[in-house]
This record gives C-alpha cells, sequence and structure tokens, in this order.
C-alpha cells in the first residue's frame, strides 16, 4: 500500500462545516417498501419501466540488467556493453461488484455459523475458483465493518455496519483487496472509517478510498504480481449519504475531498494516477462509485468521466459501482470502463420489496481484464465476463450461464452490448 504525502486540499471546493444530509437514498433492499427516491440530475433517460431510485515509494518492475560481454583476439580483449530490451508488462485482473450485506445476508450468515458469530464463506462457494483465477482481483465493500461486531446492521435503516467476518470470506473467495469508496462512507463516522480499513487490512488485504487519519491522504492500494505493479485508486461521489454527487466535505476530516470525484474532477484523478506511476505503477486501476441508482444505462457524466480518464495514459482500467444493476462495457483508447458491476451480493430483489426493485438488483458480475503494456507504453486490453445472480434464500452467489440462470445471463450478454456493438468487444465466459 502507499500513501503520498500531500499538500491540504486546494480544490474548487472548500472544506466547510456541512450538515449531514443523511437522505439515505441508497441500498435499500432488506425489507419491503424500501424503494429509493427518483434521482434527479441524471442526463440520460431511464430504461422504460425501470424504478428510479438512486507516503512511500516503490519502483515497480525489475532494474534493466547490464550485460558484460567480452570478445578479443590474442592480447587486444575488448568489452561491450549491452542493455537488455525490456519485455512487455502482462497482468489478469479479476474485480466483482457491490458487496451490500443487508440485515436478511447478516442473519443467514450467522445461521451458517450455527449462531456462534457469522459464517459468510457459503455464499461464495460456487464462484471461488473464478476469482481465485486471476493474477489479481478486487472486491467492492459497499458498507462499513466493524472490528468488534458491535452496532450492526438493523433492518429498515439504510445506515450500515457489517461484521468483521465477511472480510475473512472475502479472503477465503479469492480477493487480493477492496476498495471502500461508497456513498456509505460515512455511516459510522470517522472511527468507522478507521475500522473498516483497519480490519480489511489485518486480514491480508489491500485497501483503496477514503482513509481516517490525515496523515494518510492520498493512500491508494498496490500490488505486486512477479515483476508488475498495479495501483487501485477509490472514489465516490458523496462522502455523506447523498442520493445525488455532492462537494460536502466532512469539516473534521477537510482531506476526504481528495476522494470525492465531484471535487477534484478528472483532472484530479488524473494527477493521482500519474503520481502512482511516477511512484512504480505499471497499471493503474481507477474504481468509481457513480451513476443514478438502477438505471441500465450510464449518465452522460459518467461517459464524459469516462472517456477523459481513459484518453490520457495514466489511467488504463476503471471499475464502476453503484447502481445495484449491470451497466454496459465501453472501450475507449484500448482500455475497458464498466460502467456497473452489478450487485454480487446483496438481499435486493422484486420479491424481498413487494415489487419495490427490478429483478437485475439481483445480478452482478465477475470481470476479467487481460492488460498488456508494450516497452513503448502503449496499453492494451481483453476482456471477458461471467453473469452471477444471488439466490435470495441463502444469499449464495451463483453463475449464470446458458444452461442455469439463463434469464440473468441473457440479459447480463445484451447489457454489455447496450451502448452499441462496436462500444465494447468484451465476451461472456461461458
Amino acid at each position: 500500500m502507499r500513501s503520498r504525502a500531500r499538500t491540504p486540499l486546494t480544490r474548487a471546493v472548500a472544506a466547510s462545516a456541512v450538515v449531514p444530509l443523511l437522505l439515505l437514498t441508497a441500498c435499500g433492499g432488506d425489507e419491503p417498501g424500501l424503494t429509493p427516491p427518483p434521482a434527479t440530475t441524471a442526463k440520460a433517460t431511464p430504461d422504460a419501466g425501470q424504478d428510479d431510485a438512486a507516503a512511500g515509494t516503490s519502483t515497480g518492475g525489475n532494474p534493466v540488467q547490464d550485460g558484460f560481454n567480452s570478445a578479443g583476439g590474442g592480447t587486444d580483449a575488448a568489452s561491450e556493453t549491452t542493455t537488455e530490451p525490456e519485455g512487455p508488462k502482462e497482468i489478469t485482473i479479476g474485480a466483482a461488484g457491490d458487496l451490500l450485506l443487508h440485515a436478511p445476508v447478516i442473519r443467514n450468515a450467522e445461521a451458517n455459523a450455527g449462531g456462534e458469530g457469522y459464517d459468510f464463506t457459503p455464499m461464495f462457494s460456487d464462484v471461488t475458483e473464478l476469482l481465485s483465477d486471476n493474477d489479481l482481483t478486487i472486491c467492492h465493500m459497499e458498507t462499513p465493518v466493524s472490528a468488534d461486531n458491535t452496532n450492526l446492521t438493523v433492518p429498515r435503516v439504510l445506515i450500515f455496519n457489517s461484521p468483521h467476518e465477511i472480510v475473512d470470506a472475502v479472503v477465503d473467495a479469492g480477493f487480493d483487496g477492496c476498495d471502500f469508496a461508497s456513498n456509505h462512507t460515512w455511516d459510522q463516522g470517522l472511527d468507522g472509517l478507521a475500522e473498516t480499513r483497519q480490519v480489511i487490512e489485518d486480514a491480508g488485504l489491500q485497501y483503496a478510498g477514503p482513509v481516517a487519519e490525515e496523515g494518510e491522504a492520498g493512500h491508494y492500494a498496490t500490488y505486486e504480481v512477479d515483476d508488475v505493479t498495479v495501483a487501485q485508486l477509490g472514489y465516490t461521489y458523496t462522502i455523506y449519504n447523498s442520493g445525488q454527487p455532492t462537494t460536502d466535505i466532512p469539516p473534521e476530516a477537510p482531506w476526504l475531498g481528495d476522494y470525492l470525484w465531484p471535487v477534484i474532477g478528472a483532472e484530479g484523478i488524473i494527477a493521482d494516477a500519474e503520481a502512482a506511476r511516477a511512484e512504480g505503477a505499471d497499471f493503474v486501476v481507477v474504481s468509481m462509485h457513480w451513476g443514478n441508482e438502477y438505471w441500465t444505462d450510464p449518465t452522460d457524466q459518467q461517459r464524459e468521466l469516462a472517456a477523459e480518464l481513459l484518453e490520457s495514459d495514466a489511467v488504463d482500467l476503471i471499475l464502476g459501482t453503484h447502481v445495484h444493476v449491470i451497466q454496459p462495457c465501453e472501450k475507449i483508447n484500448d482500455k475497458y470502463v464498466i460502467y456497473g458491476l452489478g450487485n454480487f451480493l446483496s438481499n435486493q430483489s422484486p420479491d424481498t420489496t413487494r415489487g419495490g426493485l427490478r429483478k437485475e438488483t439481483q445480478e452482478g458480475m465477475i470481470a476479467r481484464f487481460h492488460l498488456v503494456k508494450d516497452p513503448d507504453g502503449t496499453v492494451t486490453s481483453q476482456m471477458e465476463f461471467q453473469p452471477t445472480r444471488v439466490q435470495i434464500d441463502n444469499h449464495v452467489i451463483r453463475l449464470a450461464t446458458p444452461e442455469q440462470n439463463a434469464e440473468t445471463y441473457d440479459r447480463v450478454v445484451e447489457t454489455m452490448d447496450r451502448l452499441g456493438e462496436n462500444a465494447c468487444d468484451a465476451e461472456p465466459m461461458s
């Protein structure tokens, strides 16, 4: 992991004493009747029939070695110095969508453990092999995590806190790190933010996203895989649980503005990515919490941000979270953005909300990206994906294939091409 020394936030929006709105618009699904209100700021038009709810440095790679070849005749030996040409850098990165632990998911984990703690591991049993079959795999932790399992999530209240055993299950499932850049960043305040990072890192995972310590501002995750270094940066549209992008920053933690993309914009993210590259990253992955909840189409704002980031040489991949349904992918400058990875684990479905949520809220995916950087710095990539579906009665994440959960499979495959057949060349794994 890396934490860069930074000057205080000097963006266009300075920290001020802002009363938390806590609109609690997001992530309902544990009880009937929790359909969030419509988002009001997106430029995109919702699909017909949708619910409108919403400091260290490191040098990556191996140093170039000088080879000394001796040649000579008689007593006049001469030596020549040659430099080994640097080969391409390659890595395969896996990613999955939101881990959103509603109260029924937590109750099911408690039952799995026989009432003694919580066991989320069975929920990942069908997908562990795919998650483990990458050079590195990244999760999105939607909710805070408690170090001592106190003040946990309760039904009908959209302020979350999850048992720490979820992190053990994440490790067992094959993940190498998680971002926690979410509209639930402030659900448990600054202490909860510190606990979440502590639990994730104590389990041996890398952590990306907002941090509780001012001296750690600018922190991002760093993954070392053989001779390849990957940096992961995480940004959210809000610190407080607002229903739309906001520049509100907790006055006691002004550095959190560094993790708000509405504050720093594409320019700030690119600057952060360039700094990560200067510190040794071969590839930079950006996790973005954005978009309108429950909308299949990305907003104009999402697409504009993605284009700015991927047209730069600093960003190689964008992983989108938040909207709780699959959104399409797009290939820009030979690099991918997946606008929405969907729900990987949650209790959201029409059946748990009396029809208040779309059936797409049970759907997610495992996305896999193969990235190659040539010696001249040119990055090319290929993407494939495996649709998934949450089985609500036991919250097991099931694979969706043409043979099982075929409706989910067909819908996810169709959604990936929603921006046009030439927008994204990703292929399903099954």
